[in-house]
């Protein structure tokens, strides 16, 4: 008995370990395309700072690009595996001043389109009342590891009022779907999707996009 606690114990802290020293997708190199302001296109490795709003393309020789600079930029990240787009938009962070900014589109609807900037943190989550849901969260969130970096994400909603930060409140949620939001709350209510995690977002956005289609 006391064998099988401790080569648990072993394959439980070499796991942590592994989850300490992994790699996220902003910190390694990707397959990619930089389309350019001007025009051009730069194909390569490429590696992204969202922090900074630059991205930076490994050929034959390396260039950064910042968001000013760049259109857009698309990478296969083998990471979680698919394409990924950002795009460079306008928005004002701290002031009233709107500056380029790399955002990753989600969901691209007529009425709203869903995106989201990624950073690391510091794992403060526990498991404290989250009982077993807590392992299973996606790729893209993971189980909570206290004290170990995760991939963390803010999101925004791009409307005709331009890029409005979601606070990931469900009333704000609501407000924002508010002609159809009796329709998506029983969506949400029929499919147990939550108002603040990733693939739930994108499913609730796409579904308020069908919603406003004419004829729907």
């Amino acid at each position: 008995m006391m064998n099988k606690i401790v080569f648990a114990w072993l394959i439980g802290l070499i796991w942590m370990v592994d989850v300490h020293a992994q790699e996220f997708p902003s910190q390694v190199w990707h397959n990619g395309k930089v389309f350019l302001e001007n025009g051009a296109l730069v194909e390569g490795k490429v590696k992204y700072d969202l922090d900074n709003n630059v991205v930076t393309v490994a050929t034959e020789s390396v260039e950064t690009f910042n968001a000013v600079s760049v259109t857009r930029f698309e990478i296969f990240d083998e990471y979680y595996g698919g394409i990924r787009v950002f795009y460079s938009l306008p928005y004002a962070s701290t002031s009233d001043y709107k500056v380029p900014m790399f955002f990753e589109l989600l969901v691209e609807g007529e009425e709203v389109t869903l995106l989201c900037r990624e950073y690391i943190t510091v794992d403060n989550r526990g498991m404290n009342g989250m009982g077993m849901r807590g392992m299973y969260m996606g790729p893209m969130w993971g189980p909570p590891m206290m004290g170990f970096d995760r991939l963390a994400f803010d999101y925004y909603f791009l409307a005709e009022s331009g890029i409005q930060k979601y606070s990931q409140k469900k009333r704000d949620l609501f407000e924002l779907m508010d002609d159809r939001s009796s329709e998506v709350k029983l969506y949400m209510r029929k499919n147990r999707l939550s108002h603040d995690k990733r693939g739930d977002l994108l499913r609730i956005t796409a579904y308020y996009n069908q919603l406003k289609k004419p004829n729907s």
